[in-house]
């Protein structure tokens, strides 16, 4: 499998390194486009760390790119580079014919290069927050390093090969570097090689037509996984290794979903590392990566629907487990109800477009806080899986206590935000009706037979009947809508997880014809234009992050379950 590194880092499972091809959409950095070597670390404010260069004689030279999970190959017409990323902290690059250059041109301060023994160069990058080792293993090296009293501007690093061939590496240490004996470069590539299909064996399988897009999928999953480091106490699945390169706390849910099949172990690191940082009031944080946690948002309650499905995956959450997730789930459920319910009326709220994960759904469109039905949708269901988790461990009385807890929030939530027969979005406080043609006002569907017979035929009739199914799949807003926007983030692409989840309750609902139907189109849109953060409702293609697990892990769940 090759892969397009203009969209897809190369990397591996473990590594705060990747490669990237930067290009002028790619956002989050100021660099000029270029092959880099990239950090995701939290605390990076300057993702890339070295451009990488093909050169004969002193001038860099074109290179086509050719990537796979194992080797990244840059081959120009007088030879070739290649790149493996054995372990995480370790770089390897050998080259045949033709000599590398790794620069920066940056004047940022203190980043600088100082000799040390046997050749060996430390690269201390200050900017980016981390310190390498550039070691030499074949050929001659030349470093362009002027030192200024404070910094060296610029870094020029060129190897070049001695007969025929050089071969270096580049290692990411902490406040020490150890010398170690390498491997054959062809080891370990073959190494890396079964590593990444010891991991791919553990993805759902798919339809063989879709089996190209399953080991894409895999390889994004695989490659998109850190270790732990700093904040991150598991391995964390990056939502990617662009610049999307944090945790969020409901993207988490549908990776942690698609690794429940085969690799439970992976899956309960995934659906518990938010709760590691979870806060003496029940909140969990919007965000997390090694080095930062953002709590100005969060995100909608999903946790108790993903457990659910997990449940159903695998025998892996056993009493232990479930004993694990029990109290911060209770703790997550009880916040919503008592600090995100400013008016007292039962129904709880949304104080920003980000807590609901849909930025800028037009249910935002007038000032929060919002009492958004499927909000309380998420956490109807939420309890009832308490139940059933309080019922496994010998709680009745709590399992009694959540039944009901659930029963009357859903009882509430028809009273108070039922329209003609339709939930409806509310400004909390005023209960000013809000008008939009979101996608995610038919999320409580996956409330599915809970619900009123009409107000059920309504939901699944609106999704049939205003515009918010194309060739593609789920819009997140009506085409017909004036809000609607091709690349308008959640005004209009298709998403995964809404897909995921509008699917589920389609399901339940007995709507089985047509979730299946969106799924298809789904997948051949993934397979077609590769698992982007986000689609062009019209078009099918990419948008934004092309390289996004929560994406790849829907993809391997929804074709694994209904194609």
């Amino acid at each position: 499998m090759n892969f397009n590194l203009g969209q897809v880092p190369f990397s591996r499972y473990g590594s705060y390194f990747s490669i990237s091809q930067i290009t002028e959409g790619f956002r989050a950095t100021s660099v000029p486009p270029g092959v880099y070597l990239r950090t995701v670390h939290g605390d990076a404010y300057q993702k890339e760390i070295l451009q990488i260069e093909l050169i004969k004689g002193d001038s860099s030279i074109p290179f086509e790119i050719k990537a796979s999970p194992e080797r990244l190959r840059l081959e120009a017409e007088e030879g070739y580079v290649e790149i493996c990323i054995p372990e995480p902290k370790v770089v390897r690059f050998k080259g045949k014919g033709v000599g590398l250059r790794l620069s920066s041109n940056r004047a940022t301060a203190f980043d600088n290069a100082i000799p040390s023994s046997d050749d060996r160069w430390v690269i201390n990058t200050f900017n980016s927050r981390v310190q390498l080792m550039m070691v030499p293993l074949k050929g001659r090296s030349s470093i362009d390093a002027p030192w200024n009293g404070l910094r060296c501007n610029p870094l020029k690093i060129d190897i070049f090969p001695e007969d025929i061939e050089f071969e270096c590496a580049i290692e990411e240490f902490y406040s020490a570097w150890y010398p170690h004996p390498y491997n054959d470069f062809e080891e370990d590539v073959k190494r890396v090689r079964e590593d990444f299909i010891s991991f791919l064996n553990k993805m759902p399988e798919v339809p063989e037509e879709f089996s190209q897009a399953r080991e894409l999928a895999g390889y994004i999953n695989w490659a998109s996984v850190v270790e732990p480091n700093g904040l991150i106490k598991r391995p964390a699945m990056l939502m990617s290794k662009n610049w999307m390169t944090n945790v969020w706390s409901w993207d988490h849910c549908f990776n942690a979903i698609a690794l429940s099949y085969k690799y439970p172990e992976l899956a309960w690191d995934q659906l518990m590392i938010m709760f590691d940082h979870q806060d003496e009031n029940g909140a969990i944080p919007d965000s997390i990566n090694d080095y930062i946690v953002v709590w100005n948002f969060c995100k909608p309650p999903i946790h108790g629907w993903a457990l659910k499905k997990m449940l159903e995956n695998t025998d892996y959450i056993d009493r232990k487990r479930l004993l694990e997730i029990y109290e911060p789930l209770c703790r997550w459920t009880n916040w919503w109800l008592n600090y995100r319910d400013y008016d007292n009326d039962g129904i709880p709220q949304y104080n920003h477009g980000n807590d609901s994960g849909w930025d800028n759904s037009t249910v935002f469109i007038e000032r929060p806080p919002i009492e958004s039905p499927d909000l309380t949708a998420f956490l109807v269901i939420q309890m009832e899986v308490l139940s059933e988790v309080a019922d496994r461990l010998g709680r009745k009385a709590e399992a009694q206590m959540w039944k009901e807890k659930s029963h009357t929030l859903l009882d509430k939530l028809l009273k108070h935000s039922l329209k003609d027969d339709k939930l409806s979005a509310l400004q909390s406080g005023t209960h000013k009706l809000i008008s939009s043609q979101s996608l995610l006002l038919y999320i409580p569907i996956l409330l599915a037979k809970r619900l009123p017979e009409k107000v059920l035929e309504n939901l699944i009739k609106g999704l049939k009947e205003n515009d918010m199914i194309t060739d593609y799949g789920l819009a997140t807003e009506s085409i017909k809508s004036p809000y609607y926007e091709s690349d308008g983030y959640w005004r209009g692409p298709i998403w995964a997880p809404s897909t995921m989840l509008i699917v589920d309750g389609l399901k339940e609902s007995g709507e089985t014809s047509l979730a299946k139907d969106i799924v298809l189109k789904f997948a051949n849109m993934c397979s077609r234009s590769g698992f982007a953060e986000n689609y062009d409702a019209l078009t099918g293609e990419g948008l934004r992050d092309r390289a996004y697990t929560w994406t790849s892990s829907v993809f391997l769940i929804l074709a694994h379950e209904y194609l």
